[in-house]
């Protein structure tokens, strides 16, 4: 299929009892029905990614999955009022990698939905230049809506998974040609 393309989806929290995997599993659901992307999960809580960047650990091997996506789908709680310590490590340890890529976000959490977080990211990644969609998915009370292990959201949810993975496939695609027709050098 031409329309294909490569989304790394990245499970941001690292705690004991996340919900993280369980959002992350739902949305995977969620971009098969869908079609069109390639998906490769990866689970912050299995890498090791130094804090201190000194290249070390799986930071090159991250860096390679990064510079593999065509888009990023970052699954991430709010804590605090923010995000975890170790999305930041994560998306610290790649910087070129993520250049002239959309990234999404599925947001989950309490009151909020973890939309707090989403506020404080987007910011991040368009000093990483990287462009970040409008579509989200947020989940409020995220805990009520797990049953027997696995996440049950109402059907908007649903819908807004589907505008989120249309609007990334077409960045996705888009900044894809763009890549390949001429390398981005942003100005410093």
């Amino acid at each position: 299929m031409t329309h294909q393309y490569q989304l790394a989806l990245i499970i941001g929290s690292v705690r004991a009892g996340r919900v993280g995997p369980t959002v992350a599993g739902w949305f995977r659901h969620q971009a098969e029905q869908h079609g069109g992307a390639q998906l490769d999960v990866i689970d912050l809580a299995d890498l090791d990614l130094p804090a201190d960047l000194d290249g070390g650990g799986d930071t090159a091997m991250f860096g390679k999955r990064i510079e593999a996506a065509d888009a990023v789908v970052v699954v991430t709680p709010e804590y605090n009022h923010g995000y975890p310590g170790a999305l930041k490590t994560a998306i610290d340890s790649a910087y070129e990698q993520w250049r002239a890529k959309p990234v999404g976000f599925v947001a989950y959490g309490g009151i909020s939905g973890g939309l707090r977080a989403v506020e404080q990211l987007r910011p991040v990644f368009a000093e990483l230049h990287a462009v970040t969609v409008r579509a989200s998915v947020s989940f409020h009370h995220v805990h009520d809506q797990v049953v027997s292990g696995e996440l049950r959201p109402s059907a908007r949810a649903a819908s807004a998974a589907a505008k989120l993975l249309t609007e990334l496939g077409w960045w996705a695609r888009a900044l894809r040609h763009a890549r390949a027709a001429e390398a981005y050098e942003p100005a410093e």
